[in-house]
Formats: C-alpha cells, sequence, structure tokens
C-alpha cells in the first residue's frame, strides 16, 4: 500500500461542517419564506373565492357598458362545472393580485442580508414602483382598452333581417374571464419595462447608447409581444403596442438619470482617491 504524500492532509471536520453551516441556514431560510408566501397566497385564495361573484361582476363591468342597449344581455355556461372552476379562477387572480406585495417583500428579505446597504437603498424604490406600474397597466387595460375592444368585438354582431341570419354575441363565463385576465397580466406585466431596463442598466448590461441605437428593433420586437399577448387583432395589439413604445422611452431617461448617478459616484471616488480626471 502507497504511503500519502506528507502535504496532502484531509480537511478538518469543523471547516467541512463550517462550510455546510451557511448553505444549511440560506436553505432555511428560503424555506421560511416560501412557507410565508404559500401561506399569504392561500389566505388571499380563500378571500377571493368568498368574494368571486363580486370580484367576477367587477371584471364584467366593461362587458356590460358595452352591451348597453342590447336586449338580453348575459354570460352562459355550458358545462357544469364550468362556472365553479371559473370562481376558482377568480379566486387565484385575486390572490395573486393581492398576494404579490408580501410575496415581494419575502423575495426582497431573503436577498437582502447578501445586498450592501447602497444595493438595499438602490433595490426599495424598484420594489414600490413594480406594483404601482402594475396597478397602472391594469386600470388603463380596465378603463381604457378593454371597452373600446368590446365595442369593436360587437360591432361585427349582424342584426336580424329580411333574408339574413342575425349574428348575436353570446360570450361564455370562463372565455370571458381568460379574455379580460390575459389583458390585465398583459399590460400589467408589459408597464414593468421600465423597472427591467432600469436594473439592467444599474448592473451595466445595457446603456443608453444601445437603448437609443437599437430603439428600431425594441419597437418591433414590442409589437411581436403585443401581438402574441392581446386577442389576434389590430386593435388589441396597437392597444398593448402604444403604450409600451411610451414606456421604452421613460425607459431611456430612466437610464439616463442611472448613468448621470453613477459617473457622480465615480467621480466623488476618484476624487476621494486623489485621482484627477484626465482631459479629453
Amino acid at each position: 500500500m502507497s504511503a500519502q504524500p506528507e502535504n496532502a492532509q484531509a480537511e478538518p471536520p469543523d471547516e467541512v461542517e463550517r462550510s455546510r453551516a451557511p448553505l444549511l441556514s440560506h436553505l432555511i431560510e428560503l424555506r421560511k419564506r416560501l412557507i410565508i408566501s404559500l401561506i399569504a397566497f392561500a389566505a388571499c385564495f380563500v378571500i377571493g373565492y368568498i368574494f368571486a361573484k363580486n370580484i367576477y361582476a367587477f371584471l364584467a363591468q366593461p362587458l356590460a357598458s358595452a352591451l348597453k342597449g342590447h336586449s338580453n344581455p348575459h354570460l352562459i355556461y355550458t358545462a357544469l362545472q364550468e362556472t365553479f372552476f371559473t370562481y376558482v379562477h377568480v379566486g387565484m387572480f385575486a390572490a395573486i393580485c393581492l398576494a404579490f406585495p408580501i410575496i415581494a417583500a419575502q423575495l426582497y428579505m431573503f436577498v437582502a442580508p447578501g445586498l450592501y446597504r447602497n444595493e438595499r437603498r438602490a433595490f426599495l424604490p424598484f420594489l414600490f414602483a413594480t406594483p404601482i406600474l402594475f396597478i397602472a397597466g391594469a386600470a388603463l387595460v380596465y378603463y381604457g382598452v378593454m371597452p373600446l375592444v368590446y365595442k369593436f368585438f360587437l360591432s361585427f354582431e349582424v342584426p336580424p333581417g329580411a333574408g339574413r341570419l342575425p349574428i348575436e354575441l353570446v360570450p361564455k363565463v370562463n372565455e370571458y374571464l381568460e379574455t379580460t385576465m390575459t389583458f390585465i397580466f398583459a399590460f400589467g406585466l408589459c408597464f414593468q419595462l421600465p423597472v427591467l431596463l432600469t436594473l439592467l442598466a444599474r448592473v451595466g448590461l445595457v446603456s443608453v447608447a444601445s437603448l437609443r441605437k437599437y430603439r428600431k428593433y425594441a419597437i418591433l420586437a414590442i409589437f411581436c409581444v403585443a401581438a402574441i399577448l392581446t386577442p389576434p387583432d389590430a386593435l388589441s395589439m396597437c392597444s398593448l403596442a402604444i403604450p409600451l413604445m411610451l414606456l421604452y422611452e421613460i425607459s431611456i431617461w430612466s437610464c439616463v438619470l442611472v448613468e448621470r448617478a453613477r459617473k457622480k459616484r465615480e467621480a466623488e471616488h476618484d476624487a476621494s482617491l486623489g485621482i484627477t480626471p484626465a482631459g479629453p
């Protein structure tokens, strides 16, 4: 049996245990945050399901306004379990909206110990801006876009007349909810564009020059995303694409402020070290 080299020493058991301890503590902390988030989601789901009828009536209000003047405006369901599962989906929709601040706070509390103090201060504004932008997108689509889109869809109805068959809209509860939730989530998520681009600018992955240089490609990508996320008609696509283009321009100005703040910090740091900036 060959002897081991003298300099080859086994790692002490206490060193191994110390290296395992941080990983174990992180896993315990992650489990704690996940449990709190799941409890918050479950509690919000129960509340959402209790008020599912009221929430659905609120979501159906744009269609009800568009159907004013019809002889018998109503929604239908064609399967026994359809309305029940629709209310379950409404409860989950409400739970996502209500529990999001708690889930975002748990995520921040899990990540915050690994950040420097200035990084935590820089991250907090984005934590508050995210739900505000989501609500802004949801409000825009609910009060501005959906009434116009539903009136556009209703314009394809054909009234009864001599020699022609009438075409009347009789929407189903689950299909209407699916369309409405698609609108709200699409606008709410796409309104996070300034937050995403500003964060990327802070870490140096994007710059103002690159955002301006590739603006035309970004506009093309915006229309592609709008075509995928919205119903297949030009009005719905443009109703999402136009606000996104405005948000893209706002993101550029936000990144300008980020770059100015970074240059100022770098200048102050160089001045503290006695480094004179190079001339042009």
